[in-house]
């Protein structure tokens, strides 16, 4: 598993879930309790059967029965993260609609309260011992008053780039899901020291960037990213590609804690862990996107 990226998947918790070896899946591995067709040792299990008078048939389709998959084994699958991830992603959006649609005095409020609210929700979920779907589910709603403030100041401003900035959200998952799949970008360690090195640079710049833009040591919308420019170009233009380029990467590094955590048979409920860890991920690549997009319109 991918070490150093996404902390909810780095977290002792979720690490310790995937480096736990995997439920017995067929008859002939462990206590055949974890079958759900019967209890008892699997190599006892045809002496007990003839000791209750089953008969010969019986035993023989006891036995050719299919293993217990991973959903019958407690055990998390791809489905399973699937489905949890879009019910987050589903809470972002119903975030996002309200403040879309209420008066923008009141956006500007629930903006404000999304974005603490979803820091600090952010920071339990991540440090919690056990996943809580009702904490998770409230993060992602959190981050859609969030998202959905920013998005309505920016396209207000800048129209369109809403949209655009969900669409490239999209087209970028799409492809990093697809080079994951096709083992042509993979979290080795070489890339992972990259990463890093690069977070930890892009960390640095964001707090000197903010703390500046606090005291009105810049007064441009977007701080250091705007008021400084290479060959021409916004600074906040090379700054945002790095950081587009860095979430991306880090869907990779989650992908594979999720293709790890299946394949050593984590328990199903730190699917909500794996949904959680990639509603951040995505959250951050959008606001990367949509920040990008409305600096190049500016620069216009």
């Amino acid at each position: 598993m991918a070490l150093g990226g996404n902390p909810i998947f780095n977290g002792k918790n979720f690490r310790g879930a995937t480096q736990a070896p995997p439920a017995p899946q067929a008859y002939g591995q462990g206590n055949f309790g974890q079958n759900p067709y019967g209890q008892g040792q699997y190599a006892q299990g045809g002496w007990n059967a003839a000791q209750q008078g089953m008969t010969q048939d019986q035993l023989q389709d006891m036995y050719n029965r299919p293993a217990a998959g991973p959903a019958d084994t407690g055990r998390m699958t791809f489905d399973d993260v699937i489905m949890k991830t879009a019910a987050c992603l589903g809470m972002v959006i119903a975030g996002a609609a309200v403040t879309l649609v209420v008066a923008q005095g009141l956006a500007s409020m629930l903006m404000i309260v999304g974005a603490l609210g979803g820091f600090v929700l952010a920071l339990v979920n991540t440090f919690k011992k056990q996943p809580s779907p009702a904490l998770i589910l409230a993060y992602a709603g959190l981050e859609g008053l969030f998202l959905g403030g920013l998005t309505r100041i920016l396209d207000g401003i800048y129209p369109g780039v809403g949209l655009q900035a969900v669409i490239g959200t999209l087209s970028v998952f799409a492809v990093t899901l697809v080079l994951f799949k096709s083992g042509k970008v993979r979290a080795t360690p070489k890339a992972m020291r990259f990463f890093m090195i690069a977070i930890i640079g892009y960390a640095v710049f964001s707090l000197i960037n903010m703390v500046m833009m606090w005291t009105g040591a810049v007064d441009s919308p977007f701080g250091l990213r705007t008021s400084m420019e290479i060959f021409g170009i916004p600074l906040g233009v090379f700054i945002g590609l790095l950081a587009i380029g860095l979430a991306a990467f880090s869907l990779i590094m989650d992908f594979t804690s999720i293709e790890a955590g299946v394949r050593s048979g984590a328990p199903q409920r730190f699917s909500w862990t794996a949904a959680f860890g990639l509603t951040v991920t995505l959250v951050w690549l959008y606001v990367e996107i949509i920040r990008l997009l409305a600096i190049l319109r500016g620069d216009d």
